[in-house]
């Protein structure tokens, strides 16, 4: 007796018009086009790797390529940029202080410490309604990201190398001169600094409008060997005054992201 299974020469798969197999791959799951799909056989795979595809997905996603400046671009892997786009988000825990302390590592707690507080002034995210005080000494804390917990495998950092965009909001109180600062580490497997972005302290001196500012910085072409992140910052206020009059931060941001996209 003949086998019952069917093969895709047999089921007519290898068949169907490019157009209409095509239209099913994109409604797909993407990780069963890529893991399963593409093993089926020779054709199949050249869809599953084809530019068209994921620029298709791409586009029915709303994934756009552009530059900061809203300049369309045209990425060099149709793929890569709708994985890296579908999985970008921010891996820092606990932003905006809905948890309390809870996420961060305290690295210094001068003064009266950390402390948790509504937001003096409304943050640009309307989602940002609370944010970390420091005190009137040093206060400075931290997180460590490990990019392979998070989804980012070896040969994606090394190979690939995406961007790694970092930023921060701060604001000083308006009746309070303060100081604010930030580092970030990319740390190699042994937890050694490969690359840093460790910019200046920023000033602010007392009666000033207590706007919210925004840090930002993007690491590219780093290199191979990046495994972890270490995100860094902090500050006082200047004038020493009991309580919590030094900077405020929330909103921090840590993600992995393609070349091409906002």
């Amino acid at each position: 007796m003949g086998s019952s299974h069917s093969t895709p020469d047999s089921a007519g798969g290898r068949n169907l018009p490019p157009e209409l197999l095509q239209e099913i791959f994109v409604n797909l799951p993407a990780p069963q086009v890529v893991r399963v799909c593409r093993l089926v056989c020779r054709e199949w795979r050249a869809l599953a790797d084809s530019e068209s595809l994921w620029r298709e997905r791409c586009r029915r996603d709303g994934y756009r390529p552009c530059d900061e400046g809203g300049q369309v671009l045209v990425p060099k892997d149709w793929k890569m940029f709708y994985f890296l786009t579908k999985s970008r988000r921010n891996l820092l825990e606990n932003t905006r202080a809905e948890e309390g302390i809870g996420g961060w590592d305290i690295l210094s707690n001068m003064g009266d410490g950390w402390r948790v507080e509504e937001v003096m002034t409304p943050h640009p995210n309307q989602g940002a309604t609370q944010n970390f005080v420091s005190s009137y000494g040093p206060c400075m804390k931290a997180q460590l990201v490990d990019l392979r917990k998070k989804g980012y495998n070896n040969y994606l950092m090394d190979k690939v190398q995406p961007h790694i965009r970092i930023s921060d909001w701060y604001a000083p109180r308006f009746d309070c001169a303060s100081e604010y600062e930030m580092r970030v580490e990319l740390l190699n497997k042994k937890k050694e600094a490969i690359h840093i972005f460790a910019p200046e302290r920023v000033n602010f001196e007392q009666w000033n409008d207590q706007n919210w500012h925004e840090m930002t910085h993007v690491f590219t072409n780093y290199g191979p060997g990046v495994r972890y992140v270490h995100f860094v910052h902090g500050g006082r206020d200047r004038q020493y005054w009991k309580g919590w009059y030094g900077i405020r931060v929330t909103d921090s941001c840590v993600e992995i992201c393609p070349s091409e996209g906002r």
